[in-house]
Formats: C-alpha cells, structure tokens, sequence
C-alpha cells in the first residue's frame, strides 16, 4: 500500500511572514476586534459626546476624544504597554521599555497564537477608550491645554498599574484569581472613579450650562451609541485572544445584556416618567454594556439576562434617585454620568461574575479551575468557601480601583494645576468652542442672531477672541 507524506495546503504553510506558532485565524481576527474597539471611540465616541453636548460644546468635546486617542496609542507604544503587560518589576507595575522595535513586535505575544504587534494594537484601542470615556465627565469646561497634559500623566499612573495588577498574569489581583473578562474594572471602574474624581478637581459647568443641557443632536449621538454597542463585539469577543466558542459566548452574552438593560431602564422611565427616553435608553444600553464586560465569557445566559435587568435598575436609581438626593453628587458635576453608567455599572459587573461564574467557562478563558468559581456555583458544588472567596477576590478588586483612581487622580490634577488652569475661564465657557478652538460645529444662518446679543460680545472680547463681520 502507497503512503502518501502529509502536506499542508500552500496557503497554510509557515513562512518567515507567518511563523508555525501564529494562528492566522486567531490574529485575523484579532485585529478585527481591535479595530471595532476603535472604532468605538473614533468615531463612536466622539460623535455620541459631540451630538450629546450644547452646540457650543460639539467641536471641544469631539476633540477632547479625538486628542484622547490620539495621545494614548502613541504613549502606549512607547512606554505603556511594557509598563502594562511587561516583566514584572513590582508586584502592580512591569517594567519600562519600548513596544517599538520590529523584533520585538513580530514575536509571539505572552498570551495567544499572534504577534505582540497585534496585542500592542488590541490593548491599546482599549487603554484610549478608558481616556475617552473620562473625557465624558469633563465636557464643557476644561482647559483643553490641561486636558492634554492630563491624558499621558493618567495612562502611565493609573491606567498602567490597575491593568498589570489585573490582565498581567504576574499581577498581584491577577495571581489572587480576580475576574475581569473584559476590563470592568481595568476600563469602566477606574474610568468612572477617575472622571468624577476629576471633575471633582476641575469644578462644574456655568450654572446656565448645567440646568438646562438639552443635546445638540439627538440622532448624531444615536449613530455614536450604536457604533458602541455593536463595537462591543469586539470589546468582549477579543478577550479569549483566540477564535473560540468562548469568544462566541462573550459576543451574545454582550447583547442579550445590553438589551435586558436598555429595555429595563426603558420601562422604569414610563413608568416614573411616564414618557420614553431615547437618552435614558442609551444610558441603559450603556450600564448593560458595562455591566456584562466583567462576566462576557463566564456565564451563562440566563445569567446575562438577570445581570441586564440589574445594571437596568441599579444605576438608574442611583442616577435618577440618590444623585438628586445627594449634595456630594450635586456638588460634582460629571457631565456624561460616568460615575453612574461605568464606575457603578462596572462594580456591579464585577461582584456579579463572583456569584454567577461558571467553572467550566472559568477553565476554558483562564486554562485552569483554580479558585475562579461564582458563589452561585460554590454553593451548588458544596465549595462554600471558594465561592465565598471570589466574592471576596471581587470586592478587593472595587476597593483598589476606587482607591487607586482617586489619589493617582487627585495628584495628578494638583500636579496639571502647577503649571495651568484646569478649567476654562468664565469667559471662554460663556462662548464655547469659538473661544476654545476658533471653530463651530454647526454654521447656521440663525447664528448670526446669537452674536450680535452684548452679553455675547462682551464674553468674546474679554476671552481675545475677535468679532467676525
């Protein structure tokens, strides 16, 4: 009988552009989840911030994103992703270095069959989204000079630190088994903590500005929310690093999450309301977002469902009933509610992926059981004590991210207020985005009657700006 030598197809075969540990699957798919997390921020984002703002806010605030991920993909390149994900240095740093160099780029990655060229990219699309949703806080009164000096002192300070603790395999949250699929914590409790804390630092809006702020453009911020839930397909089904029934999992696990909530937070507006909000609903579908990142991959969906009406209902009675209720959150102005859609969403993602985990998914995106098991099933098991253990791993997680966030936040603010204002002058948020940038969003014949009102004039000339004839 003939034997044959087994060859594989020509187009499989390993050459020196794709060596015989790279999955061309996976890294294919790889960089297309990275860029539908781009794609989020540029331009989901910043045209959900632009349409959402006063139309004297559009062009600041769209910039503000546009400058965000900008600065992070750069700064992550260069000494970020090493600080992130590199060698150990300290049990929550690695140490520092470039992710510059083509050698170092074309080998494999410390997780998954691609390059660390693709994780450099994928890690970094996610490092500028939690910039961009901080911004959400911000609109419409900081100092754009101070906001660019804020961006890279807050990755390499905070940002870096919360990720190697967490995603880096030696970091100390890491090691201790806590459970963030999808960043959670590493992206919407530290980018909620923070962007309060920092509007905290930088102080509200004009008065006019914060009592009545209807959006600009309601169907621009529609077209922005929806690139950002179907981005999130990416955003959670990337996280496996491999083309998995995982990675299949966290995908529709995301939006039957995301719809329980939006549809929850729908139906508390009529019934509280009595009207249906097409701006509470993106704030649903947001908290649903969030809320799943933590658990994509390691639930069921049954699970997905209860944990859509949860982050449906929490965080609209945080927002709708304890904010108004609260002088420390009236005090602070948190322009896009991020404190509410993120830090509370995120958190209460996280402490329900330690009750609803399942072991076998557990083992599937960590490769090993461990202690990685949701109460639900701790108790179900008769392993109590691990269950109860996650929970408690989950809560540790919260306290070091809030705690993190808002000192390295804090003194980094003071640090930015050293060498400029963090807000704007009052003059220049009178006018908006012809005093910050010279531009306006939206060149209207009606303008024209704005400007010719004194009080406009007089805040025009006392910003440097000149009146146009």
């Amino acid at each position: 009988m003939n034997k044959t030598a087994f060859s594989m197809p020509p187009n499989l075969n390993p050459d020196q552009a794709s060596p015989d540990w790279m999955n061309k699957g996976d890294n294919a798919w790889q960089l297309t989840a990275a860029t539908l997390v781009g794609l989020q921020s540029i331009p989901g984002l910043l045209i959900l911030y632009g349409g959402s703002v006063k139309k004297k806010w559009a062009v600041n605030s769209a910039f503000m994103v546009l400058y965000a991920f900008a600065c992070v993909i750069l700064c992550w390149a260069a000494w970020g992703y090493r600080f992130s994900f590199g060698d150990k240095m300290i049990p929550f740093w690695g140490k520092p270095n470039f992710a510059l160099d083509g050698h170092y780029l074309m080998k494999q990655t410390f997780l998954g069959k691609f390059p660390n060229a693709t994780m450099v990219y994928f890690q970094g699309v996610f490092a500028a989204i939690t910039l961009v949703l901080i911004a959400g806080a911000l609109l419409g009164r900081m100092n754009f000079y101070a906001w660019m000096l804020f961006v890279p002192l807050w990755l390499t300070f905070s940002y870096t630190i919360t990720a190697f603790s967490i995603w880096c395999p030696d970091g100390f949250l890491a090691k201790m088994g806590i459970i963030d699929y999808s960043g959670g914590y590493v992206i919407h409790l530290s980018s909620g903590v923070a962007g309060f804390t920092a509007a905290y630092w930088v102080g509200p809006r004009l008065t006019q500005d914060r009592q009545r702020f209807p959006p600009n453009n309601i169907l621009l911020m529609l077209f922005g929310a929806g690139l950002l839930w179907i981005g999130w397909t990416g955003f959670n089904g990337g996280d496996p690093y491999v083309v998995s029934v995982d990675a299949s999992l966290a995908v529709i696990n995301t939006h039957i999450c995301t719809a329980a909530s939006l549809l929850t937070w729908l139906l508390l507006d009529i019934v509280f309301f009595r009207k249906p909000s097409v701006i509470g609903a993106v704030q649903g579908m947001i908290t649903g977002l969030v809320c799943i990142t933590p658990a994509a991959g390691v639930v069921q969906g049954w699970a997905a469902v209860i944990m859509g009406i949860c982050s449906g209902s929490i965080p609209w009675f945080t927002m709708m009933v304890i904010h108004k209720r609260s002088e420390m959150f009236q005090k602070v102005d948190d322009t896009m509610a991020v404190l509410h859609t993120h830090a509370i969403a995120g958190s209460l993602g996280g402490i329900l992926s330690g009750i609803f985990a399942v072991p076998k998914l557990n083992r599937l995106f960590y490769g090993t059981s461990g202690h990685y098991i949701g109460l639900f099933y701790g108790l179900a098991d008769k392993r109590t004590h691990d269950g109860f253990r996650q929970i408690g791993v989950q809560l540790v997680g919260v306290v070091f991210v809030v705690v993190l966030n808002i000192v390295s936040t804090s003194i980094i603010c003071v640090v930015v207020q050293i060498f400029m204002p963090l807000r704007m002058s009052e003059e220049e948020m009178e006018i908006g985005d012809e005093a910050a940038h010279g531009e306006e969003a939206y060149a209207i014949w009606g303008d024209e009657e704005e400007k010719l009102d004194p009080k406009y004039e007089l805040a025009k000339s006392k910003a440097g700006g000149q009146v146009e004839m």
